[in-house]
């Protein structure tokens, strides 16, 4: 390897080492001879439409391949790109914000150029970012950069949040030594040894679970930033306990296994269900994301008397918390010494319900489409190693009572519930999942596709990226839902308010416009026998490339359950 590198190339050179494969962003005059740098590093150049959707597409990256990056202009870009940014930061997807910045003379000199404040103040941007990444960096001396580089994206690895980089366009042929690139980056964890306390923090939770009359298990969706998803998939398994997810962390377990019941819903979940896991005399809680849009309005939350609950480097053992304790090395050690002969065995095992499907049988063909019963019946379409995706809004909710194949992943609305992020978000994740395939490294499967499911207007915030995932060929089927407006809000409130409207688009003449070849399949269903054939078409479960299906649903119409339960029941203390 050389001794020397140029400073962009050390920077893609470290990103290629740590899995990215494809780089998304937006070109502007403070970049442009960074992108100079991409392609010849082994990396793919995709080009948003623009750096909102491209940050969004970077998000849907990490959250597969587990590091997604992008590349901005100083001010206007990385701006648009800010809310994606904070999103990515609190659902937790390792996205690298790359900023091409002016020259160190102008900022030195603080000129008065475009793209500033015309103040001469050049560090507002960055200060704003500092507040939705976990680290950051301005690369400014060519001897330190690399090691700025380096420590910058251990802490997004680390931490699975978003960090931020900042090059001036001078410092991008800057020479750098290059010897560093041949160690790679690597998160280590402290030897067991060296945790306080260990032995004793394990002895306390084997001997709770061995001594439990009614336990049950809890997964959150942190437990894919915290790298512990094989660990707890082992719990699950080993104790064969009654185990639910949060609507986060729905799609991260095997959910064929005959103890999975799906997303705990709370107060809001069938009574023998939300009693069973309140009687528990112990919840295993693993990566607990406790906002109240995840946890049902906060009722979701286990009994602190009778949790144990796993976060990044904390274990609560009730009302006791225990510092310093990492996640993958306490986790790695409870799968080491669990007995099952000494576990509690269910039998004969609790009538608790599962997600199920339905078939056509079970609707009238004649009859319009209903969310009632949509979702069970698409979960038929479902197959292994499939990306599902569902926008917030009516979809987010459906998509929860899917049961999933082996392998397959859901993106539902958790915190943020930044409408649009889906569709450039299914982009991203598309994208991963093909690197994925060809890398050999996707189950041994070969025919995954991501499917998203997303309202009409949540579609109309990003359609834009619609022309991306054409241009990339990725494999996408996209089922758009017709209720007419923004149905979500209707049922907060605005039932009838014309602000909870949207423009009534030609939505099957998108894919045409926005570049797909003759022939891309579009289908149109308002009934369920319309419906029966389109998902009998071999060319929408078999074909590749973008596949686009509408399904014209009543204005009104919303999942029932839990959505409208507790969306009631916001409107009625915001009303009072």
């Amino acid at each position: 390897m050389a001794s020397t590198v140029k400073l962009a190339d050390y920077l893609f050179g470290r990103l290629r080492q740590l899995g990215v494969g494809a780089i998304h962003g937006v070109p502007g005059d403070y970049n442009l001879t960074l992108l100079d740098h991409v392609e010849p590093s082994g990396l793919q150049w995709v080009g948003n439409a623009n750096e909102l959707n491209a940050a969004y597409a970077a998000d849907g990256y990490a959250r597969i391949k587990s590091l997604g990056a992008l590349v901005t202009t100083f001010g206007v870009g990385e701006l648009s790109a800010i809310n994606a940014i904070a999103g990515a930061y609190t659902e937790r997807a390792a996205v690298v914000h790359i900023v091409g910045t002016p020259p160190r003379s102008s900022q030195d000199s603080r000129l008065l150029i475009h793209h500033t404040f015309n103040d001469g103040e050049y560090r507002r941007f960055a200060q704003m970012h500092a507040q939705v990444t976990v680290a950051q960096t301005r690369l400014w001396d060519p001897r330190t950069g690399p090691q700025q580089i380096d420590d910058v994206l251990r802490q997004c690895l680390r931490h699975s949040r978003p960090v931020y980089i900042e090059i001036p366009v001078d410092l991008v042929s800057a020479l750098v030594p290059g010897e560093a690139l041949q160690v790679p980056i690597q998160v280590e964890y402290p030897a067991a040894d060296l945790v306080p306390e260990l032995e004793a923090i394990l002895h306390d939770i084997i001997k709770r679970i061995q001594t439990a009359k009614q336990p049950v298990i809890l997964v959150d969706g942190e437990i894919r930033a915290m790298g512990i998803i094989g660990e707890v998939q082992q719990v699950v398994d080993i104790t064969a306990w009654p185990t639910w997810t949060s609507a986060f962390g729905k799609g991260l377990l095997n959910e064929t296994v005959p103890n999975f019941h799906g997303v705990y819903q709370g107060s809001y979940d069938t009574p023998a269900v939300h009693a069973f896991v309140q009687e528990a005399d112990l919840v295993l809680f693993f990566g607990p994301h406790l906002s109240s849009t995840n946890t049902y309005a906060f009722s979701s939350i286990p009994p602190a008397e009778a949790t144990i609950s796993f976060t990044d480097t904390e274990v609560k053992i009730g009302a006791k918390t225990f510092r310093d304790v990492p996640a993958k090395v306490i986790t790695s050690l409870l799968v080491e010494r669990l007995d099952p002969s000494l576990l509690k065995r269910y039998d004969p095992y609790p009538a608790l319900p599962r997600d199920y499907k339905l078939s056509f049988s079970d609707v009238d063909g004649g009859k319009q489409l209903a969310q009632n019963k949509l979702w069970r019946v698409l979960a038929s379409f479902l197959r292994p190693g499939d990306i599902i995706l569902g926008e917030t809004g009516t979809a987010g909710y459906g998509v929860r009572e899917m049961p999933l194949p082996r392998h397959a992943r859901l993106f539902t609305p958790v915190t943020w519930l930044s409408i649009g992020y889906m569709l450039p978000g299914a982009q991203g994740a598309a994208l991963a999942q093909r690197e994925l395939v060809e890398l050999s490294q996707y189950f041994e499967l070969q025919n995954a596709r991501t499917v998203l499911f997303i309202g009409d207007g949540s579609f109309q915030m990003t359609a834009q990226e619609l022309a991306t995932i054409i241009r990339l060929n990725l494999n996408v089927v996209i089922f758009l839902i017709n209720n007419d407006g923004y149905t979500i809000e209707r049922c907060i409130h605005g039932r009838q308010q014309g602000y909870n409207d949207v423009s009534p688009w030609w939505y099957l003449l998108a894919p045409s416009f926005f570049g797909a070849k003759e022939g891309t399949y579009t289908g149109r269903a308002s009934t369920w026998a319309e419906l029966s054939k389109i998902l009998d078409d071999k060319k929408v479960a078999d074909g590749e490339g973008l596949k686009m299906i509408e399904l014209v649903v009543g204005r009104e119409d919303a999942p029932q359950g839990p959505l409208l339960q507790m969306l009631g029941k916001q409107k009625a203390r915001s009303e009072s």
